[in-house]
């Protein structure tokens, strides 16, 4: 009897070798190769003797074709979810969702069931839990309804099957690294398996034009696991982040096919599952006590104007070498800008330990939040606080200087719905409530006091 063949791919990538390594030379992962046997395919000597099989495409005008926009969308609950989805899930969309375990997935995705639920066909389909597991969730968040339906299942045959039935207008199916086809001998999760069971799901998708929401997981640095492809062949891609303890979480769209990225949906967890948060400024600074190190940023989430606290603590470093830490701050940013204040201000902080945190659990992305942080820093340094009706936002360049902020009347606007007086922003604002700056260390001069 012939020994079958084998090939080593790597989990990360999807790239394939004759023989196994601790390294993979495509993407540098270590331990990511995974056996898998190799079926022989009459497609090679099909291809060497120059046939070609299918057939000719039928084709349409351009102009006779019916936008997506047209067709129905599936609206959630949630109003800023809405509109991270661009107005709702559209029917015969796919949608990829994923998060760190424990932050809530699946009792969002509950939540989302039981409001489409009031008008379509849904089905929730779990590879991970039971149906008394699953029961248990439902009724908690009053997901009782007679339209939603359950199955537990892991072949990703049935599955597409199920879908091409055209039973279900919504459809979820958690997760996909638990699912596997027949044809294809390697274990669940493996990167041959998540790419094909996400390819009969797509397909089944688009021939019934029933929306279908994909949970995927994630690794140990929080990004997607599996194969890139998968990201690549769906409609839309959700990130759900956060602290899954406590704080607000957000999802935001990395990928959209119909609408932008730039919208961000914020919740926070009780004990009936998860609520929008409609003012998360007012939240984040009911319980703020003006310190010295600490400083509101007029920040945006996506196109939501925020403000937020950021809180700076430095302290003499008992070693040799100084410690930075960023919570929900980017490090390598925290350190360009303490680089900045010791060299065009007269701060020493290289014997300085500094500790830099967003209240709320949020991670800003905003290159405005440059000047908030510096003055935070500056301000726990020389223990002094700035003023309490002041906000503060601006990007810091690497000569000291402030530069403009994106949407400034916005977060104006946000700053005085809150009953703040002033924001210490760049000179290129013209606006009355604003308190021009340019440089960074006179603004450090005037203002930390």
């Amino acid at each position: 009897m012939a020994k079958a063949k084998s090939k080593f791919v790597c989990q990360s990538c999807g790239a394939s070798f004759s023989k196994w390594a601790g390294l993979c030379e495509n993407c540098g992962e270590w331990n990511t190769l995974v056996e898998q046997i190799v079926e022989e395919s009459s497609s090679k000597t099909a291809l060497s003797k120059g046939q070609v099989s299918g057939k000719k495409l039928d084709y349409v005008s351009i102009k006779t074709i019916i936008p997506s926009d047209s067709k129905e969308r599936l609206k959630t609950e949630f109003k800023d979810l809405n509109e991270v989805l661009g107005g709702g899930f559209l029917l015969g969309s796919v949608s990829l969702l994923s998060g760190q375990p424990g932050i809530g997935k699946s009792t969002l995705l509950m939540q989302i069931c039981a409001e489409i639920s009031k008008k379509k066909k849904v089905l929730y389909i779990s590879g991970e839990e039971s149906a008394g597991q699953v029961k248990l969730r439902a009724r908690r968040l009053g997901a009782d309804s007679e339209s939603l339906a359950f199955a537990s299942s892991t072949s990703g045959n049935d599955i597409a099957k199920t879908i091409e039935s055209g039973e279900f207008d919504f459809v979820v199916v958690d997760s996909i690294q638990t699912l596997s086809m027949d044809e294809i001998s390697s274990a669940p999760g493996t990167v041959s398996q998540v790419t094909n069971c996400g390819n009969l799901i797509i397909r089944a998708a688009k021939s019934t034009d029933t929306a279908v929401v994909i949970v995927g997981h994630v690794t140990k640095d929080g990004t997607l696991a599996g194969p890139k492809v998968l990201e690549h062949l769906v409609d839309v891609v959700l990130n759900f982040e956060g602290d899954r303890y406590g704080g607000f979480k957000t999802v935001r769209a990395i990928k959209n096919r119909f609408g932008s990225t730039t919208e961000v949906s914020i919740f926070e967890m009780n004990e009936k599952g998860l609520k929008e948060v409609q003012n998360p400024s007012a939240a984040l600074l009911a319980e703020r006590q003006n310190t010295d190190g600490s400083i509101i940023l007029a920040t945006l989430e996506g196109t939501r104007p925020i403000l937020v606290e950021i809180q700076a603590l430095v302290t003499p470093t008992n070693f040799g070498y100084p410690k930075r830490t960023a919570s929900g701050f980017d490090l390598n940013r925290l350190n360009l800008l303490i680089a900045v204040i010791e060299r065009r201000t007269k701060l020493k902080l290289s014997d300085k330990d500094i500790f830099i945190n967003v209240v709320g659990g949020l991670k800003i992305q905003d290159s405005a939040a440059d000047l908030a942080v510096c003055l935070a820093i500056a301000s726990a340094v020389a223990g002094r606080k700035l003023s309490e009706d002041y906000v503060v936002f601006g990007e810091v360049g690497l000569g000291g200087e402030i530069r403009s902020a994106f949407r400034p009347d916005q977060r104006i606007a946000e700053a005085k719905k809150l009953g703040f007086t002033r924001a210490i922003a760049p000179a290129t604002i013209k606006d009355k409530f604003v308190i021009p700056v340019k440089d960074l260390r006179q603004t450090l001069i005037n203002y930390v006091k």
